[in-house]
């Protein structure tokens, strides 16, 4: 089997790459890295391109049996002007190169990624795939990446969407960010500490796409632990796992003076569910936030 990954020199698609190589299966990976230093396999393939222009980087995907499209910008960042139009670009104008460029003549399964932001801030709110939608930024860019995802024009391509909660992972991703103020004696809850924090462990990440690679359905599904966990719990967990402080504790408006949009982000409470997964028979091997904890640790 043949598997195209745009995003293939990001975290996520890093893993991922590895994970089919491990099955066998010939991986190409697409970047804005000038290359995939990460990976030497005689089955990997890497080419760095702009994905938010089309060219010859789409030639790849019309031999490919599975799509897997994880490109955009991390949100883990000051948002400027110009930051937004970067991780609005990455994200609807790939994905729609990607999803124009597909082939229509012949089975091809298109995972794309989107996140559990597209529900925005929804206090307790239990938050299944088919739960309304929110209204801020970053629910909108959702709106808009699933949108262009879903406009294939053809019975022969099966589309899953991968709704992301933050990746667990010690060294890459957005976890080795929240760790900083823990390692600076400043950790703790952000505000209230009420809001919900929705998350999934890179190995059930992992596992949950080669479930859905398996099982073929065409649905959306929240790729989040079952047991999510709100912010104040989540930073004391983390000092006990790290042992560091965690007793700090940073007002909202002080993350929002500093942060602004961003910082309204990270106020947000987004108590997300996987439904679909565990309906279709998914079994997560990392449901405990703290044991997730655990096991990531060594590998910091």
């Amino acid at each position: 089997m043949k598997v195209f990954i745009s995003g293939g020199s990001g975290f996520v698609g890093t893993h991922l790459s590895k994970n089919f190589l491990d099955q066998g299966y010939e991986v190409i990976g697409v970047g804005g890295s000038k290359e995939n230093g990460y990976i030497n396999h005689k089955n990997y393939t890497y080419v760095s391109a702009d994905t938010t222009q089309a060219g010859e980087w789409q030639d790849h995907i019309k031999d490919a049996d599975v799509v897997v499209n994880l490109a955009g910008r991390t949100i883990f960042h000051y948002w400027t002007k110009n930051y937004k139009k970067q991780i609005y670009d990455s994200r609807i104008l790939t994905t729609r190169h990607i999803a124009s460029a597909l082939p229509q003549d012949r089975s091809v399964l298109f995972l794309s990624a989107s996140a559990i932001g597209i529900y925005g801030d929804c206090g307790d709110d239990n938050l299944i795939e088919t739960h309304v939608t929110g209204d801020d930024f970053l629910a909108n860019v959702c709106l808009e990446w699933e949108k262009e995802a879903t406009m294939v024009a053809s019975d022969n391509i099966q589309t899953i969407i991968m709704r992301f909660g933050v990746v667990l992972d010690a060294k890459s991703g957005a976890f080795p960010t929240m760790l900083l103020p823990y390692k600076f004696m400043v950790g703790g809850k952000i505000g209230s500490g009420a809001q919900w924090f929705p998350w999934i462990h890179i190995d059930d990440l992992i596992a949950g796409v080669n479930f859905t690679i398996k099982h073929r359905r065409s649905k959306i599904y929240n790729f989040c632990s079952p047991l999510p966990v709100r912010n104040k719990d989540s930073s004391k967990i983390i000092g006990e796992v790290f042992h560091k402080l965690s007793f700090f504790m940073t007002p909202a408006f002080i993350i929002r003076l500093a942060l602004k949009e961003f910082g309204d982000l990270l106020l947000f409470s987004q108590k997300g569910y996987p439904d679909n997964l565990l309906k279709d028979g998914f079994k997560f091997k990392y449901p405990d936030f703290k044991k997730a904890l655990e096991e990531i640790k060594p590998r910091s």
